[in-house]
């Protein structure tokens, strides 16, 4: 037992701590709040408390708990809310009977109560390693909980509980080690949140996760396992972007970590998911759902720690098979949690006062992520797809935060505040983007939706960069000045943007898009430049192939129903090429 000898807001440090190991938790004061060791000194340990230190002072007591920082994982987390270091809201707001979130109040993070049924797939007898499910619990009507043996345990089963309705901390199995030791299992483990939890191999990540994003699916695809960032200034829609791809991408599990934003935003999550019904399941988004919310208001310390909080439960999920999603909003600001414990501390500051190892803590975040083959004999694979947004003060992506968050991952959706001025939404800047998947990726699109997809990409990049280029010389001489194909150029890209890579959450029907859909819209758009291209090498007209009714009918075919698509696209195109057509024969005749 150790004793407060200084307190610096978060940062508390104590003496007497000489059987203490760095990373400890602790419980600091009469009313034991929650802190971790963050470096030790001689019998001397600075404290990271989690929770508010006001009316902490000198001489109060300190308690090492002996184990890391960790997290308890099995059913019960589906659905539920936490804070940074998973402790339940819903449960401490029962508990305390209010709003506010009171310090040391002391609530398991799985209700240990609650009954869930218990479905046994190994036996006794059986050999069994960490990774190997031992049984099965519906934990919602989407996710099939497993219960594994704990990594690094090994032996065989001595005896297996029978189906049936068993509490998180009874035993369901005896495993006996190699060294004759029984260890009790139950369905609830857990797990320090630094340390990543082992796989058997990461394979190179080849799927594509859809998110019903036009712009991101087709122009920037990030692959299920991979890694993707948003960086954006205020107001230019970070965090409805991050909704959009918890709301609509193709994972079995979404962790959503609200981490150090504003109040209002986790409450918009907490309204909405709720009553938003999955596309795949038919269920309500919150069924495959995990909820960590550690708002602006909360204590700064527990930022830094949300985000492992939100990764461990992640791998967890991986480590069942199962493809799953991390959005964390924002590392902006557990970066600069980092940067304020870094001052306290007295560290040597780095570029603008963040901590010199910024780098490398970001690299251990989305280092984590990935796609494996999972510990167990039955050969499962998951994944895990992290994607962080970033907020740069000012939208200036040269801070460190976004340098470093650059160097690590692939995908880079950078958001534009012109954009988002000018109501263009998702307001992804596609010239300042990119994806470095699409030859990883390739094999796929090809397989599934043919070798002109992703040629149609390419094509379609092009004419946005032509634009980009071509947008100088119209404001310096005006666009009548320009060459039918150059305007036709410009007129074909407008299509793109406000046609294709425009899409209004709000309207059900375009708030999401499948592949197949996607792919048929960008090539009727590519297709009407193609002969408008032909026909106006035959003398015809841009005004007039620019006002043909099937032009229109392109601008509003986003807005087609879903059931339908297919046979109007087919329609419009057909419709177009007799519009060009007699537009070119017009030509001919007056010529």
């Amino acid at each position: 037992m150790g004793k407060v000898v200084k307190v610096s807001g978060p940062l508390v440090v104590a003496t007497g701590l000489s059987d203490a190991n760095m990373s400890d938790v602790v419980r600091v004061g009469p009313e034991r709040l929650i802190g971790e060791i963050l470096t030790m000194n001689g019998d001397s340990a600075s404290i990271q408390v989690y929770e508010e230190t006001s009316g902490l002072g000198p001489g109060a007591e300190v308690v090492t708990t002996g184990y890391p920082m960790s997290v308890e994982l099995g059913p019960g987390m589906i659905e539920n809310i936490y804070d940074g270091i998973q402790r339940p809201l819903e449960e401490i707001m029962k508990k305390v009977q209010g709003n506010s979130l009171p310090r040391g109040v002391e609530v398991p993070p799985i209700d240990p109560e609650k009954k869930w049924e218990f479905t046994p797939v190994a036996a006794a007898g059986q050999q069994v390693s960490g990774g190997d499910v031992i049984g099965t619990v519906p934990e919602t009507p989407v996710v099939l909980h497993k219960i594994m043996v704990p990594p690094y345990l090994k032996g065989t089963l001595k005896s297996v509980a029978g189906k049936g309705s068993y509490t998180v901390k009874e035993t369901v199995a005896v495993l006996v080690k190699e060294d004759g030791t029984e260890v009790p299992l139950t369905m609830s483990q857990r797990w320090p949140v630094r340390t990543g939890r082992p796989y058997q191999h990461k394979y190179s990540p080849t799927r594509p996760l859809s998110t019903g994003q036009r712009i991101v699916d087709t122009f920037f695809p990030v692959a299920k396992g991979g890694t993707a960032a948003i960086p954006g200034p205020f107001g230019s829609g970070k965090t409805v972007m991050q909704h959009a791809v918890a709301k609509w991408s193709d994972v079995d599990i979404v962790i959503y970590i609200g981490c150090g934003e504003r109040g209002n935003e986790m409450t918009d999550v907490l309204r909405e998911f709720p009553e938003l019904i999955d596309p795949r399941t038919g269920e309500s988004l919150m069924k495959r759902t995990v909820l960590i919310a550690n708002t602006s208001d909360m204590p700064v310390a527990a930022r830094e720690a949300s985000i492992y909080t939100g990764i461990t439960i992640a791998e967890y999920f991986r480590d069942m098979g199962y493809d799953v999603a991390v959005i964390a909003d924002s590392t902006s600001r557990w970066a600069e949690a980092l940067r304020e414990m870094s001052g306290r501390l007295e560290e040597m500051p780095g570029e603008e006062g963040y901590p010199a190892y910024l780098a490398s803590r970001l690299a251990q975040f989305y280092e984590r992520a990935g796609s494996v083959s999972c510990l167990g004999s039955d050969g499962r694979t998951g994944s895990l797809t992290a994607v962080g947004a970033v907020s740069p003060p000012g939208g200036d992506l040269s801070e460190p935060v976004s340098q470093g968050t650059m160097r690590i991952v692939k995908v880079f959706w950078a958001l534009d505040a012109s954009l988002a001025y000018k109501r263009h939404f998702p307001a992804i800047n596609w010239l300042n983007s990119h994806s470095l998947y699409l030859d990883a990726l390739k094999p796929w699109f090809d397989e599934k939706l043919g070798a002109e997809f992703l040629q149609n990409r390419e094509k379609a990049m092009g004419l946005l960069q032509s634009e980009s280029s071509l947008n100088e010389i119209v404001q310096l001489v005006g666009k009548d000045s320009l060459s039918p194909a150059d305007q036709l150029t410009l007129e074909s890209a407008r299509m793109v943007r406000e046609d294709f890579l425009q899409q209004n959450s709000f309207m059900e029907v375009d708030s999401y898009s499948s592949y197949d859909r996607q792919a048929k819209l960008l090539a009727m758009i590519l297709d009407y430049d193609k002969l408008c291209r032909a026909a106006i090498e035959k003398g015809a007209p841009t005004m007039e192939l620019f006002a043909i009714p099937s032009r229109e009918k392109i601008g509003r075919a986003k807005s087609v129903p879903a059931e339908t698509y297919s046979q109007v696209y087919a329609d419009i195109a057909a419709e177009m090429e007799r519009e060009i057509d007699a537009v070119v024969e017009k030509a001919g005749e007056q010529l």
